[in-house]
């Protein structure tokens, strides 16, 4: 795939009519894809599952043999990144819900991370797909310790923008824990401790329980291996934290993904979004990756992240299937769809990153929605 050539979203409006145009067209694939479903779908998750559980155990039998442990912390991360991203993220998502199988049911499912589900449903699930690149309203512009949009005010505390991106990489499960407790709100004195009481239980239980499983269990079981098991248990966590955190930025952050204020949102006769642009809202704010099967599956699908953010309760397998059609969409609305190669999108994003912990020029934004441009023939 080519890469497009990104344009501000200022300069890429569509009528109220060809957005709600534009909404026809993907609901007619969503309606589409939901009478396909079948026994296709689940045989495929139930096959990545299968190979999860594999890598896992492959990884967990190979520490016993201390020749062997780099490929058993290969093996092991290889399990990790599967749970999280093209099983956990995805099933969280209800993308089998339809399926009956309560080991891969949204409400039930619970994943290999120490930030427990639920709270990680409503953080992702409800407000970042909601308000997907709405500033003020999506948590995930930054998760409140990094400056990713020129409109989030500079402060002096941003210089070290580099530095937080790198810790957050590091210890990205542990952000993720972290981020409905809005640690930024409470230091800011818009959030109070007393709101984060119902959470800490949650969050201590699902701590100690990871921690016990890779940082005491496992590697106890290995005897005078303890050491070496401990370590390869910590190293596959931190390549699943790594691997995670730059396929996600990438799908959000790179040059093209716009950013939208809360007044561009209003389009409708109510005041209130219409369905033709919050669809349109996601493709402008998303960036696929480009890649082979393999990188798809490993990234969970969200090297399609425009696809994903268009339909994120469909199994992500049919993501690379209906692609080429939403690019074809967009190319004829003139709405900018952006992808490009992972090497491409992580410098972009580190660019941003390094760029945006310096004060500069502030977007000025138009209170308008929308403005009129004439339809792609």
């Amino acid at each position: 795939m080519s890469t497009a050539t990104p344009t501000s979203a200022n300069d890429n409006k569509l009528t109220p009519e060809q957005i709600e145009a534009f909404g026809n067209e993907m609901d007619a694939i969503r309606q589409r894809l939901i009478g396909q479903l079948g026994e296709e779908d689940a045989n495929y998750i139930r096959g990545i599952v299968k190979k999860q559980r594999q890598f896992e155990v492959a990884g967990r039998a190979l520490m016993y043999l201390p020749p062997a442990w780099p490929l058993a912390v290969a093996a092991l991360s290889v399990s990790k990144i599967l749970d999280n991203m093209e099983i956990g993220h995805n099933v969280m998502h209800g993308q089998y819900d339809w399926m009956g199988d309560p080991g891969l049911n949204s409400r039930m499912y619970e994943w290999d991370n120490v930030c427990p589900s639920d709270q990680w449903k409503y953080s992702h699930n409800y407000i970042h797909h909601t308000f997907t690149n709405i500033l003020g309203k999506d948590r995930d512009i930054g998760y409140g310790i990094l400056r990713m949009d020129e409109d989030q005010k500079w402060h002096p505390y941003y210089l070290g923008n580099p530095v937080y991106a790198l810790l957050l990489m590091v210890f990205f499960e542990w952000g993720v824990a972290m981020h409905d407790l809005e640690v930024e709100n409470i230091v800011r004195g818009t959030r109070t401790l007393e709101e984060n009481k119902p959470l800490h239980a949650g969050i201590m239980r699902k701590v100690r329980r990871q921690a016990l499983k890779d940082y005491v269990l496992f590697p106890a079981l290995t005897g005078p291996l303890f050491p070496l098991t401990l370590a390869g248990n910590a190293t596959a966590n931190l390549v699943r934290n790594v691997w995670a955190f730059n396929i996600i930025f990438c799908g959000h952050f790179p040059a093209g993904a716009e950013t939208f204020t809360q007044e561009q949102c209003e389009d409708g006769a109510d005041g209130k979004e219409t369905r033709g642009h919050w669809y349109y809202r996601q493709v402008l704010g998303s960036a696929n990756i480009s890649g082979g099967r393999l990188f798809h599956v490993m990234s969970g699908n969200l090297s399609h992240q425009i696809e994903h953010h268009l339909f994120p309760d469909l199994p992500a397998r049919r993501y690379p299937q209906i692609a080429p059609e939403v690019r074809e969409i967009c190319q004829r609305y003139g709405i900018d769809y952006t992808t490009g190669p992972l090497r491409r999108q992580l410098s972009s994003v580190a660019r941003k990153i390094c760029r945006l912990a310096l004060p500069g020029r502030t977007t000025t934004r138009p209170s308008e929605p929308v403005a009129a441009r004439p339809l792609a023939a």
